[in-house]
């Protein structure tokens, strides 16, 4: 191949958008006299970043003179330095350079390319800034010459790298409203701030015992009965996500339910618009029976377990009659005594009861009328409300919403004694624009080589919005890593947590089973490099990349003591 050619290609290589990052901004600054490609990244110890020869401060007063405002001033002080050197920054013109007074030199033993003078003729002040530079030191005395990008360490020194920029990271405020969850354009989102308590059973909830001579209803559909309650606009496949923001759907918000006729209609108000929700249609097909059709995930046409709705204008004496009939899993723990959760807003009012496992006459089984396509599953229970006149919700599961983990999360910050070995962070923002956080947990270390010599613990959870009880198991887990408790202690003396609590923030707000907005399973997504398209996975992949990057190298590639633990909470 032709010398030029080869050359051309070379410079075609796209560098690394870090490294270049820090090429421009400390050459830009005068910090470096270093090739591109040799910078120092912050995983390189302190020691071996100020021993490499490619990577020596160009710190003395005369090539700083960028941070001089005033010219006259920055002539006077060139002029009285008497340096000379191969810096690179701006301002150093060869007709000015060949009037400063020339010195003996003093070679760098790295490097002898290297080389500033001494003036004899320094200020007290001066000569010591230029000794500090000599040593090898970052820390000049001058505040002309520190700048507040780089960090510095409780000894006086400099850590080798740039402070990262405030803007991103959004800290919980510690007082005021959190950041409200954002919804597709196309979802309709009711104003009700729905929230339930959380409580401990005093008694452990028993599975259903089948009898065997539970009633397997016929799917009557809406031809025979009347639809109660179904939402229109939901983004199904065929569209894809485009646009999001807060409360979601522009314009007056449908009212769905049916209108009651007067005190003495039964008939149940259904609605599931809130965070986490889901429900597609309630179809009225008896006095006390209905049928209830879930939404898929949007801009799918499958994935449907996750339920989570409210009704209310319920009837104490009444049994009633729930039928799901489009599940997709063939199995299911409802075939093993697993009952729906009820929670009645009246106990938790009055009693301080909360969400509570119910139901009767519990049925799992194929629905027959699937017409040839897709096979669907039901799920059938009978219910009797503690209460008349009560506002009750059903759930697959404990509800775990976006918004929970955002008070949690700032209970957590507001903690003086937690926040001193518990960073929080944005990880990076979802396709909604939603944030997702990462928590760094462990105790300070005493020197950047024992915090570096940790090994790493990486735990995520909701990769899968229906699957709320990975974030309950989360929950145990932080709440017992920030206890004074000794195990917690010495857990945090030896390992640096990286904690994803809410991986897919955007199904969980949406109420989605399985998919993020991008309309896909992002457990099948962690090699993709379409980080346009899922944030969260690219994200997280390259901060564990990064941290197992940081152990191979102060473990010297012993892939013991660089082993990262990872833990996906279901």
């Amino acid at each position: 191949m032709f010398p030029t050619l080869e050359t051309e290609l070379k410079q075609e290589t796209l560098p690394d958008p870090y490294e270049d990052f820090m090429y421009r901004h400390l050459r830009y600054y005068g910090y470096f006299k270093a090739q591109r490609g040799s910078l120092p990244n912050s995983a390189t110890p302190q020691h071996l970043w100020k021993n490499n020869p490619q990577c020596l401060l160009s710190g003395s007063v005369g090539e700083r003179h960028d941070l001089i405002p005033d010219p006259l001033q920055k002539e006077k002080l060139l002029s009285t330095q008497g340096f000379t050197g191969s810096n690179p920054g701006r301002g150093h013109g060869t007709a000015h350079q060949a009037t400063l007074r020339r010195r003996p030199t003093c070679h760098n033993q790295k490097d002898p390319q290297l080389k500033y003078t001494r003036p004899t003729c320094l200020s007290s002040t001066v000569r010591r800034q230029i000794e500090a530079v000599s040593r090898g030191s970052l820390l000049l005395s001058s505040p002309l010459l520190k700048s507040r990008q780089l960090l510095h360490n409780d000894f006086g020194e400099v850590n080798p790298r740039l402070r990262e920029p405030r803007d991103l990271f959004a800290f919980l405020p510690s007082s005021g409203p959190l950041q409200a969850p954002r919804w597709p354009i196309e979802c309709e989102v009711i104003k009700e701030n729905i929230h339930h308590i959380e409580w401990i059973p005093p008694q452990p909830e028993y599975f259903y015992q089948p009898t065997g001579n539970e009633k397997v209803p016929e799917i009557v559909g809406e031809e025979e009965g009347t639809v109660v309650y179904q939402l229109d606009s939901v983004p199904t496949e065929g569209s894809y996500f485009t646009s999001s923001r807060v409360g979601g759907k522009r314009g007056i918000i449908k009212d769905l339910a049916v209108t009651l006729q007067g005190p003495e209609d039964n008939a149940l108000l259904f609605e599931s618009r809130f965070e986490s929700g889901n429900l597609q249609k309630a179809v009225r097909v008896d006095t006390y029976e209905y049928e209830l059709t879930l939404r898929t995930d949007l801009y799918t046409n499958k994935y449907t377990q996750w339920f989570y709705f409210r009704v209310q204008n319920t009837r104490k004496d009444a049994t009633y009659r729930f039928t799901i009939v489009n599940l997709l899993k063939p199995k299911s723990l409802y075939t093993l005594g697993m009952k729906p959760l009820m929670y009645s807003q009246l106990d938790a009012n009055t009693h301080n009861i909360g969400w509570r496992r119910e139901g009767s006459e519990i049925k799992y089984y194929k629905n027959n009328t699937d017409g040839g396509q897709q096979p669907f599953y039901c799920l059938t229970w009978t219910i009797q409300f503690p209460h008349d006149q009560d506002t009750c919700f059903f759930a697959h599961c404990y509800p775990y919403t976006y918004t929970d983990l955002q008070c949690y999360l700032l209970s957590v910050a507001n903690n003086p004694v937690q926040a001193q070995f518990c960073k929080l962070r944005t990880l990076c923002r979802s396709l909604a624009g939603n944030v997702v956080y990462l928590l760094t947990i462990t105790n300070p270390s005493r020197t950047p080589q024992e915090a570096a010599a940790k090994k790493a613990v990486v735990l995520s959870a909701r990769v899968h919005p229906g699957e709320s009880n990975g974030s309950w198991i989360m929950k145990g887990f932080l709440d017992f890593i920030l206890s004074n408790s000794p195990d917690a202690q010495l857990l945090r003396n030896i390992f640096v947590f990286k904690v994803v609590p809410m991986l897919n923030p955007d199904g969980v707000i949406v109420g989605n089973s399985r998919c993020s907005l991008a309309g896909r399973d992002l457990n099948r997504h962690y090699k993709t490099i379409l980080k346009d398209s899922f944030p969260c996975i690219w994200y997280t992949r390259n901060m564990i990349k990064r941290r197992e990057g940081i152990n191979r190298h102060t473990s010297g590639r012993d892939s013991k003591r660089s082993l990262i633990i990872r833990m996906h909470l279901a």
